[in-house]
């Protein structure tokens, strides 16, 4: 049975590619990273002297034999065929005979989605040996928490969890940005990588900002949302978006929380008006929080906000007055 890799793993020392590779699933950025490390892997031990990067859909019948042949200086060669499931039936069965005997000074990469089509060749693949990887698509909040915990260990430093989750609110989703950040973070950043790091770096982004202040709060972590809110309004963030992350926070909470148990996220997604991972922490979110809570946290959020908007000389105390009010209400305070 062939030897299955999460792309996403934790670090672990570079191995030389096996002599056939299956890289499979639909996360683009996990794809290329893997097919990117198999290559380095192989040129940093002498045995990559030619690469050969191609869509299957270009690779015509008999093709394949003059790929993997060795190359007049020697070193060897990695040959990476792309969308595999897109080769003709020829070429299939050429690429499921090879892997049955594959060239001593070659190494094979091929990507696959995953999907029906060509799975008659991903099956043949796998049968006749092939290492996997597998890319499976990160869709949930806190696969890409895991996912930032993650890059940062490869990058040699060590998050806590508020950090990552701070970089999250910041950067988004998309696992190239996340990639870049993390590796920026680890380079910049003296000893461990913590939320306020985070946001330093970040400084500029004041929405993510606000957000931060808003997730801490419906958390229930008042002294988090209190720090980061005067750390806000010490650098100049507007109250009126900082007021608008609450009043977003708040009723998600409440959007969510009404939905049908069990739905997909989605499809509430889409009907909210917010990311899929979005959902998936909102859920988390919700834990500790009861209906008449959130419509008292609703309530506190239309009150600060009338006085963010001129109907009281202290924006600061509103916003701190409502960041207090919105954790009691979480807790069940009578009052809030």
């Amino acid at each position: 049975m062939p030897a299955r890799t999460p792309a996403n793993a934790a670090p672990a020392p570079v191995t030389l590619a096996a002599p056939v590779t299956l890289v499979v699933g639909e996360e683009e950025f996990l794809i290329d990273r893997a097919v990117r490390d198999l290559i380095a892997a192989r040129q940093a031990a002498g045995q990559a002297g030619d690469v050969h990067d191609l869509d299957a859909a270009a690779l015509g019948p008999g093709e394949l034999d003059a790929l993997t042949s060795p190359s007049l200086f020697g070193g060897g060669c990695v040959v990476v065929i792309r969308s595999a499931q897109n080769a003709v039936k020829e070429v299939a069965a050429e690429l499921t005979q090879y892997a049955a005997s594959p060239a001593p000074d070659a190494s094979l990469i091929l990507t696959h989605p995953g999907g029906a089509k060509g799975k008659e060749l991903l099956a043949g693949l796998k049968a006749a040996g092939a290492q996997v990887i597998d890319c499976p698509k990160v869709t949930r909040f806190a696969e890409r928490l895991d996912f930032v915990r993650r890059e940062f260990r490869r990058a040699g430093k060590r998050a806590d969890d508020g950090a990552a989750r701070a970089l999250l609110d910041a950067v988004g989703s998309d696992l190239r940005e996340l990639a870049a950040a993390c590796e920026q973070l680890a380079a910049d950043a003296d000893g461990q990588v913590d939320e306020a790091v985070v946001a330093t770096y970040y400084r500029g982004r004041a929405e993510a900002t606000g957000f931060a202040v808003a997730d801490h709060a419906v958390e229930g972590h008042l002294a988090r949302a209190l720090e980061q809110l005067r750390w806000a309004l010490a650098t100049g963030v507007s109250p009126v978006l900082i007021c608008s992350a609450l009043a977003q926070g708040v009723r998600l909470l409440g959007r969510v929380g009404s939905a049908p148990r069990g739905q997909n996220a989605a499809a509430l997604a889409a009907e909210v008006g917010a990311p899929p991972w979005k959902i998936d922490r909102v859920r988390q979110q919700l834990r500790g929080w009861a209906p008449d809570g959130v419509a008292r946290a609703l309530h506190a959020v239309a009150e600060a906000d009338a006085q963010v908007k001129g109907e009281t000389a202290s924006a600061d105390y509103a916003l701190e007055r409502a960041v207090r009010r919105i954790v009691a209400a979480r807790a069940g305070a009578a009052g809030a």
